[in-house]
Order: C-alpha cells, then sequence, then structure tokens
C-alpha cells in the first residue's frame, strides 16, 4: 500500500507526457490542408502562404538552443508548461484573421512546441534513465499518431461541421488546455534537482564531442527528408503519373505505414549496447522505398516504394530522439544533446522543402529530387553509423 501514491505519480507524469506529445504537431499539420483557403481569403501569395508552414520550424532552429538554457535556470518541468501556455496563446492570436497576427500566432505556436520538443528528452532520460526506449516509444508514437490526425481532422472540420480556417485551426487549443491540466502535477518538482541524473553543472560545450555532431547530423538530414517529403510527394508522384487525388493520398499512405516503426523501434534501440543493426535496416528500407520511386511507374509499386520509405522515415525520427538519452550521461546532457540536434535539424528542414521546390522549378523531371534524397540518404546512414556507438558524449572529451 506505500507504494500507491508513487505508482499514482508514475501513472500522472506518463499520462502527462503523452498529452503533452500530442500537443507537438497538429497545432502545424493542420494547416497545410488549409493553406489554399487561408491563402484566397486574406488575399496573401503563395510564397506568403508558404512561410506558414515555414516560420515554425524557423522558431524550431532557434528555441531549441535556448530551452536546455531555460530548463536549467527554471526547471525543465516548468519550461514544458509554459511552453504548453506559449502554444494555446500562439493558438489564439492566430485565430484573428489578418496576416500580422496569423504570422505572429504561427511563431508562438512553433516557440512553444520548441520547448517541449527539447526537453522531453531529458525529462525521461532523468525520470527513467533504465527505459528511455520505452518512454520514448510512447511519446513519439503519440506525437505522430496526432501529427496525421492534425492533417486529417482539418478539412472535416470545416466541411463538416461547417467552421471557417479560422476556427478549424483554433479547436487544437482544447487539447493544449487538457495537457497544460495533466501536466499541473509535474510542477511541485524542485528546480533545482538533487538527483544524481542532474549532476553536470559545468563543463565542456556539448559541440566539442565528436559523437554529439554525428547525432545532429543524423538528425538534421532525417528531418530534412521528411519535411521535404511531405511537401512534395503528391507532386513528385503526379510527375510519376498518378491522379491528383491519389498523389494526396500517398502522404498519408507514408505516415500511416511508419506507426508501428515509430513504437518498435525506441524499444529495441534500448535493447542493444549500439544499434548499427537499426541503422542498416533503415537505410535498407529508405533506400529500397527510394529507388522503387524513381523506376517505377504503376500505382501498385509506387504505393509499395512509398509505404518503404514511411517505415524508414518512422524509424528514423523514433531512432533519432532515443539516441538523444542513450548517447547522454545525464538528463542535463541529454536536454544540450536535444538542444543542438533539434536546432540544426529543424534550421535543414526550413532549408529542405524550398530547396527542393526550387529544383522542381528548374529541373525538367521529378527524377532530380529522388537522386537528391538517395544521396542525403547516404550522408544520414554514415552519420547514424557512427551516432549509434555505445559512448556518451562526453566519453572521450577532458574536462
Amino acid at each position: 500500500m506505500t507504494d500507491h501514491p508513487q505508482q499514482t505519480k508514475k501513472l500522472l507524469f506518463i499520462i502527462g507526457v503523452i498529452f503533452v506529445a500530442f500537443n507537438l504537431r497538429p497545432a502545424i499539420t493542420g494547416v497545410g490542408p488549409l493553406i489554399s483557403s487561408i491563402r484566397i481569403d486574406l488575399g496573401i501569395s503563395y510564397g506568403a502562404a508558404g512561410f506558414i508552414t515555414t516560420l515554425p520550424l524557423i522558431s524550431f532552429a532557434v528555441f531549441s538552443f535556448l530551452a536546455p538554457q531555460l530548463g536549467n535556470r527554471f526547471g525543465y518541468e516548468r519550461m514544458v508548461f509554459a511552453g504548453l501556455v506559449t502554444l494555446m496563446l500562439g493558438i489564439s492570436i492566430r485565430y484573428i484573421a489578418a496576416p500580422p497576427t496569423l504570422y505572429t500566432g504561427t511563431a508562438l505556436v512553433g516557440i512553444g512546441i520548441a520547448i517541449s520538443n527539447v526537453l522531453l528528452p531529458g525529462i525521461i532520460k532523468g525520470r527513467y534513465p533504465g527505459r528511455i526506449g520505452l518512454m520514448t516509444a510512447v511519446y513519439t508514437t503519440s506525437m505522430s499518431v496526432f501529427s496525421a490526425v492534425g492533417s486529417g481532422l482539418s478539412i472535416p472540420l470545416v466541411q463538416g461541421l461547417g467552421l471557417g480556417w479560422e476556427k478549424a485551426l483554433f479547436a487544437w487549443i482544447l487539447l493544449a488546455m487538457i495537457a497544460a491540466l495533466l501536466w499541473i502535477p509535474q510542477l511541485s518538482r524542485p528546480v533545482k534537482n538533487e538527483d544524481k541524473t542532474f549532476a553536470r553543472l559545468s563543463g565542456p560545450p556539448i559541440w566539442q564531442s565528436k559523437i554529439a555532431w554525428q547525432v545532429t547530423i543524423f538528425m538534421g538530414l532525417q528531418s530534412f527528408l521528411f519535411y521535404s517529403l511531405i511537401t512534395w510527394l503528391p507532386e513528385i508522384m503526379t510527375g510519376k503519373g498518378l491522379g491528383i487525388a491519389a498523389a494526396g493520398w500517398m502522404v498519408s499512405t507514408m505516415q500511416l505505414a511508419g506507426l508501428p516503426m515509430t513504437f518498435l523501434t525506441p524499444v529495441l534501440a534500448d535493447r542493444f549496447r549500439n544499434q548499427r543493426g537499426l541503422i542498416i535496416m533503415i537505410g535498407v528500407l529508405y533506400l529500397t522505398g527510394l529507388t522503387g520511386m524513381l523506376v517505377s511507374t504503376t500505382t501498385g509499386w509506387l504505393t509499395g516504394s512509398v509505404m518503404l520509405m514511411g517505415m524508414g522515415q518512422a524509424s528514423s525520427i523514433s531512432l533519432a530522439l532515443t539516441l538523444l538519452g542513450l548517447r547522454a550521461a545525464n538528463a542535463r546532457d541529454s536536454a544540450a544533446l536535444s538542444g543542438m540536434a533539434q536546432s540544426f535539424g529543424y534550421a535543414l528542414a526550413a532549408i529542405g522543402p524550398t530547396l527542393i521546390g526550387m529544383i522542381l522549378d528548374v529541373s525538367a523531371t521529378v527524377i532530380t529530387p529522388i537522386v537528391i534524397f538517395i544521396g542525403i540518404l547516404v550522408v544520414m546512414i554514415a552519420a547514424g553509423l557512427g551516432a549509434t556507438r555505445n559512448q556518451t558524449v562526453f566519453a572521450h572529451v577532458k574536462e
């Protein structure tokens, strides 16, 4: 009976993590299907409308560097709560249908999400140092499911319930409010945690670690591939001869095919001393999918190729997030590595869709971006083989 309060605390923490993870994507992924309505309603250009989806990634890149410092000063759990409040503020400001409020609100949405993005791996490392894989699997799967839900619900909210795009985007504030309420029990933890997992108070900068750079490059390139494919896969599919509707469904197919791998990959990663076998698996899945997309022209083969890409894609993001805990000796190092890897990663993610778009503008064929994706994948796998060594980020750095 004496363990009952402790078990309740653990359960509240896990539920809190799940609901925070639910909020890490839909306020962003819900925008894509509504871009056309937003552009027409506000009278903005295609470029200005495209910037709506790029702006959160810029916020991610900037605030991923700042989040660990804020977490160390004010407490990781408190900053996650502050991130949820910032997310709600951004959603509220975005409800006012005008370009300045739309951009300001979207930037705040990105900032709020970035804080939780970076600090959750550190919190998990501190609370569950021996179960990083399982806990990472729980929150990455929760995040991925609602990422897909965000895309899928936007049009039904507008057409089925008769809401405008403003109300459809504003609806996500309910999910953020629930998460904030469920996270309140975590605010009682002391700011200056004396637990040994938070022991690193000083030491060399994270960027002096070779393995930190390998994790960062792996994270960055998988983000580049993900956001580039999410943006331009329909265009590539229409270039391969598919109709517009079928091409659009390919994005959903890619995400749904990856969901089992989103959960399984972190669990498997935690069971091995190094994760090079998983890197090879990711390389085979992704390369087979990209090669299939390169040479196929029939709907069946293209669908199979996209599913394989989705599996490789889901495994790579889950493994990247798991490495933020596995390659760190304590929660503070994990947060520092998370900030470095995600900042660089989202900076690359912000470049990817624009770069591929420019290539499609000047290229006469959709083959060119696929070849570029294959080249990016090769570098990503090389970095991953280094990042999955059984070492922590400061193992060979003299303090």
